[in-house]
C-alpha cells in the first residue's frame, strides 16, 4: 500500500498485493479520483484505465468500507464512491481488475481527504423539540432500521440515472450540510442534509430518476419519501405535506413528488434534502457535481502523478 501525492493514482506494481496479484500482460492501469482530494461527507468518481489492448471484462472494489460499481466509459471503467463525514484525512480504496482467462489484479491506495469546515448554528427551541420522550425509543429504533436497510439495499439495483441530479427546488437554502447545531445552549447533532425555504405546498421536484422505495411518516422526517437511484444512491425527501408518489413508482427526473410542509420534528415548513451512498451520508449537493461520464485519466501513464 502507498499513499499517493492528494490523489488515487497508482500503478498495480507498485502496490502492497491483496490476495493473488497477477501483472498485467501489457503494463499497468491506472487509478484515478476525481475530484482530486474530496471534502469530508461528499461523493467521489473513482476511474481505472486499463492500458489498450488489456482484456479487461469486469471492475470490482469499494472504498471506504462499501461497494464501487464500476461500468465501461470510453477508455475507462467509472464507478461512484462516497467519503464519510467523520473520516481524517484519508479513506483506503481497493480496485479488482477481472480479465479474460482468469487473472486478476488488486490495486489498493489511500485517498487523501480535506477537512470540511462545520459552520455552528445556534436554535432556540421548545424542550419537546430537542429530546424524545422514552416512550418513543422503540420507534425510533425501528425506523432507523428501516432506513438502514434501504440504504443497504441500494447496492443491489442497478443504476437507473444518466442525465445529471438537480436540485429538489430552487428556492434558497436555509442550512447546509454538516453543520454543527446547539440547541437551547447544548450541541446536539449535525445537520445531514441541505435545508430549502418554502411555502406549504410548494412543489418538491425528484433529483434524478429512481424507483420509490419508501413513502410515509417517520417521527424526525414527517410525511417522508426516500427513492433510490441505484448504484448505491439515495436521495430522501423530508417533512412534505403531501407525498404525490408511491413505494415502486418509478419517477423521473424533475418530477413533482411531494410538496413542501412542515412534518416531524421541526419548527416551520422547509425541504429537508438528504443523500447518501450506500451507510455513508453525503452533502446532496455534491450529487449536482457528479459527473460519471467523463474521461479522468491523462492519456499517458507517464503523466500522472508519481506515487511515493
Amino acid at each position: 500500500m502507498v499513499t499517493l501525492r492528494g490523489c488515487l493514482v497508482a500503478a498495480a506494481a507498485s502496490l502492497a498485493p491483496i490476495g493473488t496479484v497477477v501483472q498485467a500482460p501489457v503494463g499497468p492501469p491506472l487509478l484515478v479520483s476525481r475530484p482530486v482530494r474530496p471534502l469530508q461527507g461528499s461523493l467521489v468518481v473513482v476511474a481505472v484505465r486499463p492500458p489498450a489492448g488489456d482484456s479487461v471484462v469486469a471492475v470490482t472494489g469499494d472504498l471506504a468500507g462499501e461497494p464501487l460499481h464500476f461500468e465501461p466509459v470510453a477508455v475507462e471503467w467509472h464507478a461512484v464512491g462516497a467519503v464519510p463525514l467523520d473520516a481524517s484525512d484519508s479513506v483506503l480504496g481497493r480496485v479488482i481488475i477481472a480479465r479474460a482467462g482468469g487473472a486478476t489484479d488488486t490495486m489498493v491506495a489511500v485517498l487523501r481527504v480535506t477537512r470540511r469546515s462545520a459552520p455552528r448554528e445556534r436554535l432556540r427551541v421548545a424542550p419537546e423539540l430537542v429530546q424524545a420522550p422514552d416512550s418513543l425509543a422503540e420507534r425510533i429504533r425501528l425506523e432507523r432500521e428501516l432506513v438502514d436497510d434501504l440504504r443497504r439495499r441500494s447496492h443491489d439495483t442497478p443504476r437507473l440515472w444518466r442525465e445529471p441530479f438537480m436540485r429538489p427546488r430552487p428556492s434558497a437554502v436555509k442550512s447546509v450540510f454538516g453543520v454543527s447545531r446547539r440547541f437551547n445552549g447544548v450541541v446536539r447533532s449535525r445537520h445531514f442534509g441541505v435545508d430549502f425555504a418554502g411555502r406549504p405546498g410548494a412543489p418538491v421536484r425528484a433529483a434524478n430518476r429512481g424507483i420509490v422505495v419508501f413513502e410515509g411518516d417517520l417521527y424526525y422526517s414527517g410525511r417522508t419519501l426516500f427513492i433510490d437511484h441505484g448504484a448505491g444512491l439515495v436521495t430522501g425527501y423530508f417533512h412534505l405535506s403531501q407525498a404525490l408518489v408511491a413505494p415502486s413508482d418509478t419517477v423521473a427526473r424533475g418530477q413533482v413528488i411531494g410538496h413542501v410542509g412542515s412534518s416531524g420534528r421541526v419548527t416551520g415548513p422547509h425541504l429537508h434534502w438528504f443523500a447518501a451512498y450506500g451507510a455513508i451520508t453525503v452533502d446532496p449537493f455534491s450529487l449536482v457535481t457528479l459527473d460519471l461520464e467523463r474521461v479522468l485519466t491523462p492519456a499517458r501513464a507517464d503523466r500522472a502523478p508519481e506515487a511515493r
